[in-house]
């Protein structure tokens, strides 16, 4: 789990559709602050049940005194945002992360392309402001099944000006899912794509990107995706030389480094286990990766620097890592 942890309280909760909350953190030490937060940011909670969730954070990057973020309960829910919503309430004391940032936002483009799905949109919302507030031109397009189902509605209208433009699709009025090819098409080539939301959804988004020769193109994922065709994962096993620790660990076949190395009693960083988060990221001194994360990109897998522990793998006999 993430060892750099802050004491949060939660300050605020809120209903902003059904089946999401907004969750409001202030410091639970007097006067102090959080560590700033670049926009695309994300926090790990560490839950009463033991388990740790990432969620990105939506509030602007100039909030000192607090940090805000957004949870769908999830019907396939495996414990997080179903404790968020049934457990955890105004006047609790989490442990938080500190800030990572695996979608960093483009500053300098001359014009940004937000597309959020359902929750997606939380990120997107820091994204926004941040743009706005350095005068950059963007666009926001946010899909939903229904206007009743599409959070912060009210936030986005307030924040809409001659710099942002946002556009909603919503399945139940248009009839139909958004057709992104033609969404997406006629942009600058020099544009920032950002895609935030359910799978399908980011295919879609990517395979637009991709067909339409866009170049810059950014992604958050909620959950890894493995291409089709991908071989068995670990199928041999293998050996892990933790350098700094002076210990080798037998990872056996079809189980994770990080779940081998917790085995042995050995804990490291980590969070969400499913290669979306970054925490349990480590660098890679000698052998090649099997790569199953949805956060590095193809240059970085390609230089094998460094890896996530928690769902990729060994693709040579020896790992040594700087752990």
């Amino acid at each position: 789990m993430s060892t750099s942890k802050l004491s949060a309280l939660v300050y605020n909760m809120r209903l902003e559709a059904p089946g999401v909350v907004s969750v409001e953190f202030r410091p639970a030490t007097p006067d102090t602050v959080f560590p700033p937060h670049a926009a695309g940011s994300h926090i790990d909670l560490h839950l009463g049940n033991g388990l740790v969730r990432s969620y990105s954070l939506m509030n602007p990057i100039t909030d000192k005194q607090r940090y805000v973020v957004g949870v769908l309960k999830d019907r396939q829910s495996r414990g997080g945002s179903k404790y968020v919503h049934e457990k955890v309430r105004v006047g609790d004391v989490l442990d938080i992360s500190v800030p990572r940032n695996n979608f960093p936002l483009e500053e300098r483009a001359q014009h940004s392309v937000l597309v959020a799905g359902g929750i997606g949109i939380t990120p997107m919302l820091c994204m926004l402001n941040r743009l706005a507030s350095l005068g950059r031109s963007a666009e926001l397009l946010y899909f939903a099944r229904s206007r009743r189902d599409a959070a912060f509605l009210q936030v986005l209208e307030s924040m809409e000006s001659g710099q942002l433009k946002v556009r909603y699709h919503f399945d139940d009025e248009v009839g139909a899912s958004p057709d992104l090819p033609t969404l997406l098409a006629a942009y600058p080539a020099d544009t920032h794509f950002y895609g935030c939301g359910p799978g399908p959804m980011l295919d879609a988004f990517q395979k637009a990107c991709d067909g339409l020769g866009y170049t810059h193109v950014h992604l958050e994922r909620f959950a890894a995706v493995e291409p089709v065709g991908t071989p068995p994962f670990n199928a041999n096993g293998c050996t892990v030389e933790l350098r700094r620790s002076q210990r080798i660990i037998q990872v056996p076949a079809g189980s994770t480094i990080l779940d081998a190395m917790m085995d042995a009693g050995i804990i490291p960083s980590y969070s969400c286990k499913e290669g979306i988060c970054g925490a349990c990221e480590t660098k890679v001194l000698a052998g090649e990766v099997d790569h199953r994360d949805s956060i590095l990109t193809q240059q970085e897998r390609a230089a094998n620097k460094s890896m996530m522990i928690c769902v990729s793998g060994c693709r040579s006999n020896l790992l040594v890592l700087d752990l």
